[in-house]
């Protein structure tokens, strides 16, 4: 069996290493494949005016600033694991008086009894090696009556933006190893019914899901090439491309063209759908 303590420090381990750095190199580029989204889901979350928010996983920072400007009077802590990765937002959130950034494990920190009334996050939950237990060390920190609100992705099926690519990448490697059941990763969360366990049993009120589609623009408007090149560098096509011979790499990154190419606009957009789900709950 394999254990979640350990599952958890890998994934810390991982956002520091090369994969936090690429992150926080591709930013402008991420933050613009996502844009539909993240206003979509600022504008659902609809923080409170003057609310205390946790943003977890807050990467580089994106959604942090988004919510901050939108709450002149509130406060907003940006946390993350990934040290590359805040770095990037503490430089661009330099001067924000109503932000705090906040190095830590959302599962471990010790938070301030009742110090948040939103707790948001875009992508930054599916990681956990025990979610149970992460969820009800955030609620902790959470006020009575304090909501939950977090994007995660549905199925891989679901969502073509990578399973086209991957599958493109897969007719050159040999056959992955199935992914450990209930494994933490960007499709963790995409049982509905695996979700609301894990609330529920972390205290939080039984969930709502909300479905949402958006065209993910793999090269963040910058045309075909940037889409070849984030794709081979980010997700699960490059994770299944990284140890393999040259040659190999290069006959997959060929087929991932021919894959895309269909999918390029004249404008410099190359999208594939996407869809996740919004999740809401409070704290009883």
């Amino acid at each position: 069996m394999t254990d979640p303590t350990q599952v958890h420090a890998e994934q810390i381990a991982y956002w520091n290493s090369i994969a936090g750095q690429r992150w926080a190199t591709r930013q402008t580029q991420i933050d613009a494949m996502l844009a539909p989204l993240t206003d979509a889901v600022l504008a659902a979350a609809a923080p409170a005016p003057g609310a205390r928010v946790l943003d977890i996983g807050c990467g580089c920072g994106a959604t942090t600033l988004a919510l901050a400007k939108r709450l002149p009077r509130g406060h907003v802590t940006g946390l993350d694991v990934s040290a590359p990765m805040l770095e990037v937002a503490a430089r661009l959130g330099a001067g924000a008086a109503n932000v705090t950034w906040l190095e830590a494990d959302a599962a471990a920190h010790r938070f301030a009894p009742g110090a948040f009334d939103l707790l948001f996050s875009r992508f930054g939950v599916m990681f956990f090696g025990d979610p149970t237990a992460a969820f009800a060390n955030l609620r902790a920190g959470a006020r009575r009556g304090a909501r939950l609100f977090f994007a995660c992705w549905q199925s891989l099926a679901d969502n073509p933006w990578m399973q086209v690519p991957l599958a493109a990448a897969l007719a050159h490697l040999p056959p992955p190893a199935p992914p450990a059941p209930e494994a933490p990763g960007p499709f963790a969360f995409a049982d509905r019914a695996r979700v609301a366990r894990i609330l529920t049993g972390a205290g939080w009120r039984a969930p709502r899901f909300t479905p949402f589609g958006f065209p993910v623009d793999l090269g963040g408007g910058r045309g075909l090439d940037a889409a070849v090149d984030q794709t081979t560098k980010i997700g699960a096509a490059a994770r299944a491309m990284a140890e393999q011979p040259e040659a190999v790499r290069a006959a997959a990154t060929a087929s991932i063209r021919a894959a895309l190419a269909p999918h390029a606009h004249d404008d410099g957009r190359v999208t594939l759908a996407g869809a996740v789900w919004l999740v809401e709950s409070a704290n009883p």
